[in-house]
């Protein structure tokens, strides 16, 4: 029986998309601790591009009916659609390296027939603990712990 997806089939295909397209992007924030089994909710999905003028991004977003809006004034930039309303345009990440450096280290996971790089539960403490929001603390101890669960899971 497969595994059941919190995504719909068209937030789905718009990731399948942009890995198909080879766009260089990561999953971060609590999502992407979601993805790693750490026990967090989370009301989005954050996505880090290495570059929004990819063309495989405006490629993956025609496929799916979804439109990139540019950041306008104070406005940050967005997707608008029903396929992918879920997902946050992340322009930087507190307290981490280049976006280079960090997908280098990224982790894969499987999500249906394709792998998406997710940012590690580690480097997620880090930006969590440097952005320092009172959404950020609480969060710390629970991915505190799902590393330490993880590393007793490996060593066995």
């Amino acid at each position: 029986m497969p595994k059941p997806h919190l995504l719909t089939d068209r937030e789905l295909a718009f990731l399948r998309e942009l890995v198909k397209g080879k766009v260089p992007f990561m999953i971060v924030g609590l999502s992407a601790a979601a993805l790693q089994g750490a026990p967090v909710v989370t009301q989005d999905i954050d996505l880090w591009f290495k570059s929004l003028s990819h063309p495989g991004i405006k490629k993956a977003l025609r496929k799916v009916d979804g439109t990139y809006v540019p950041p306008i004034l104070l406005n940050a930039p967005m997707f608008a659609g029903e396929a992918v309303d879920l997902f946050d345009i992340v322009l930087t990440m507190d307290g981490l390296k280049s976006f280079d450096w960090e997908y280098k280290k990224a982790s894969d996971v499987l999500l249906g027939n394709f792998k998406v790089k997710v940012l590690p539960l580690d480097r997620i403490l880090v930006s969590k603990k440097k952005a320092n929001r009172e959404k950020d603390r609480l969060t710390i101890p629970v991915l505190r712990d799902a590393i330490a669960t993880t590393r007793k899971r490996i060593s066995r």
